[in-house]
């Protein structure tokens, strides 16, 4: 590793632990209150914390199937590798602001090992798009959980809300027109571009396109081949992730059984309470995503989860709960990350 990537990783890990500073001291209860909120978690927080091996695996996998329909034959990145810098990527995407930029420069740097700059970055990339293209879909197929919910007497519909269903879905359309067209054609060239609208950030963007051209197109060319080509990696990817969210759910699940909601008992008690779970998360995923550029979301995701809970005719108690146990949870994987991190740099 060059002198240069080592103060790039020194950097992020700084970022990183100073992340957790700010977060320690940005909780909206007194620490109190704080102790009070885990100690009534108690057991369930080892669940709460632990179905994130799950996701994460899940999230490894999915990276895993771009990577295969990248790479070459002679480049090989095991499992456990790339579950290891899944963990720490997300770890240093809570940590700064705007989502990704501390996860995906750590993410090629260190595949750059085991694979060329060229499959790391396009990889990266290709996952990165992967992971918010399966979050459209998420939010667009709750809209219709909800209102399949709404069918059947479970759940109301307002209105407002059925004014902002309808916005939404206009909203996920969209997007997944102009995420075909970036299937289709790649957008690194294009994203390139367009930050070089950015004021002050002109003359970065043509030194990197003068500079780096051919890298570049040669990235947008892998975006376009694997959905074209190897729709079987393409697929297996996007299916991939938006499991890992449905796996999710679990977290918020486990909240409710500890508040005592199970939507009256027995098994259909409990798949009524998973899906006010899949509903809480994509709800509350959807307002943070929105205001994405705060340094782990500060605030958004408190509130996205007290507005989700309360449309669910819930507490906002128990939203304020949720969303503290939430935070402990990202505490506690970030500190992993960074450990892992750490242990991958004095491994090599």
């Amino acid at each position: 590793m060059t002198w240069t990537k080592k103060r790039i990783n020194n950097f992020l890990f700084f970022i990183g632990v100073l992340a957790v500073v700010v977060m320690m001291f940005t909780f909206d209860v007194s620490f109190v209150e704080l102790w009070q909120h885990i100690c009534h978690a108690g057991y369930w927080l080892i669940p709460i914390v632990g179905v994130w091996v799950f996701v994460y695996g899940i999230n490894a996998l999915a990276w895993q199937s771009v990577i295969r329909g990248v790479s070459s034959d002679d480049e090989h990145v095991g499992f456990w590798r790339i579950f290891r810098l899944t963990i720490t990527g997300y770890a240093l995407n809570y940590a700064t602001p705007v989502g990704g930029l501390g996860g995906e420069p750590y993410r090629i740097i260190a595949l750059s090992r085991d694979m060329s700059k060229e499959h790391a970055s396009s990889s990266v990339v290709l996952y990165a798009m992967m992971h918010i293209f399966a979050h459209f879909w998420f939010w667009f197929t709750s809209i219709f959980l909800y209102l399949a919910l709404v069918a059947i007497g479970d759940l109301k519909l307002t209105p407002v809300m059925a004014f902002m269903f309808a916005l939404a879905i206009v909203f996920c359309l969209v997007a997944f027109y102009l995420f075909s067209r970036g299937y289709r054609k790649g957008l690194v060239v294009k994203g390139v571009r367009w930050i070089g609208k950015v004021p002050g950030l002109k003359n970065w963007s043509a030194r990197m396109l003068e500079t780096h051209a051919e890298t570049l197109h040669h990235v947008d060319e892998q975006i376009a081949a694997l959905h074209q080509t190897d729709k079987r990696a393409f697929y297996s990817s996007l299916l991939l992730e938006y499991f890992s969210r449905v796996v999710q759910s679990l977290e918020i699940m486990f909240m409710l059984l500890l508040f005592g909601i199970d939507c009256g008992g027995g098994m259909s008690g409990l798949v009524l309470t998973f899906l006010h779970s899949v509903l809480i998360l994509s709800f509350t995923s959807l307002l943070a995503n929105l205001i994405g550029w705060l340094p782990m979301q500060i605030g958004v995701q408190e509130g996205g989860f007290v507005v989700s809970i309360a449309v669910m005719e819930l507490s906002a108690a128990l939203g304020i709960f949720v969303s503290i146990i939430c935070r402990v949870r990202e505490i506690i994987w970030i500190l992993i990350g960074l450990l892992l991190m750490k242990l991958d740099k004095t491994s090599n």
